[in-house]
């Protein structure tokens, strides 16, 4: 997953939840930010001969080698939450509904990933700790979600600088500051003084945008015993993502900065996606 922009770190938490037989692993985002094509990403990296992998979807977006894929049809009152019964009258051993709308597909989802099922699904929240409240809200008793969710990863497209015509740039931490947080720059790289950053001065090749080609920007939630206890408290979405990032979770903010950081995206484009708001 090296080439949507997943870094090692967070692959280790992606790989021990596919590691396991059972349970739910969800990717969160708004409509067009990728998060499709990360589920598409991981079936692949498990779709094995022994695995029977069923999926609910509407529409379906890619064909996965010797995967049954049923496609959502409201004329036949064939809905998520329909479909699902039907898989799992199947037994497959990794089902993926494309996406949980209501209480019912929720609901349906969760009981097979309680019972022996790898379960994928998405959702559309701003990060990966609201997926949880979301899943409450959605009449999801609070220890079935604990029980059940292995890892959320939440992301966001960015466009890429312009390889042909990228420049580096220097700014100061203040300079920083006047865009972002303090506290979530001294977080992000302390004992720093400036930051080297780059931009695309535009040509050609990009249409004079500065940009060519996009990249995800990524946050892994793993649900470790601490957060599971939390997540029996009805705690809302701040502290379970708090209580993460003190377990070592990069923020979708800290894994663009860093990209920016390294001359593959711009400042701007991190802000704008992740819509931190300007100090």
């Amino acid at each position: 997953m090296k080439f949507c922009g997943v870094e090692t770190s967070e692959l280790k938490k992606i790989n021990k939840a596919l590691g396991k037989s059972y349970g739910m692993i969800l990717s969160t985002g708004p409509t067009g930010s990728g998060k499709t094509t990360i589920i598409y990403t991981l079936l692949k990296q498990i779709n094995v001969r022994e695995r029977n992998i069923t999926t609910i979807e509407d529409p379906i977006e890619y064909r996965i080698p010797g995967a049954n894929q049923i496609q959502v049809n409201t004329k036949t009152n064939l809905t998520f939450a329909n479909g699902l019964r039907s898989i799992l009258r199947q037994d497959p051993n990794v089902i993926f509904v494309g996406e949980i709308r209501d209480n019912e597909t929720a609901g349906i989802a969760v009981n097979a990933a309680l019972t022996g099922h790898l379960v994928f699904s998405t959702l559309h929240t701003n990060d990966a700790a609201t997926s949880i409240p979301r899943l409450i809200d959605m009449n999801v008793e609070p220890f079935l979600v604990a029980s059940t969710v292995n890892l959320i990863i939440a992301q966001r497209l960015v466009r890429k600088i312009c390889d042909m015509c990228r420049m580096p740039v220097t700014l100061t931490m203040n300079e920083l500051a006047m865009q972002i947080p303090s506290d979530m720059l001294l977080q992000i790289f302390p004992n720093q003084n400036s930051l080297m950053v780059y931009k695309g001065r535009g040509c050609k090749i990009c249409h004079n945008t500065g940009y060519e080609g996009r990249i995800g920007v990524f946050e892994a939630l793993e649900i470790s015993p601490e957060i599971r206890k939390l997540i029996t408290t009805r705690c809302d979405a701040d502290q379970i993502n708090r209580l993460a990032i003190k377990e070592g979770m990069k923020t979708m903010l800290a894994d663009g900065l860093n990209k920016a950081a390294q001359g593959i995206t711009t400042i701007e484009e991190v802000l704008r996606a992740t819509k931190v708001e300007s100090v």
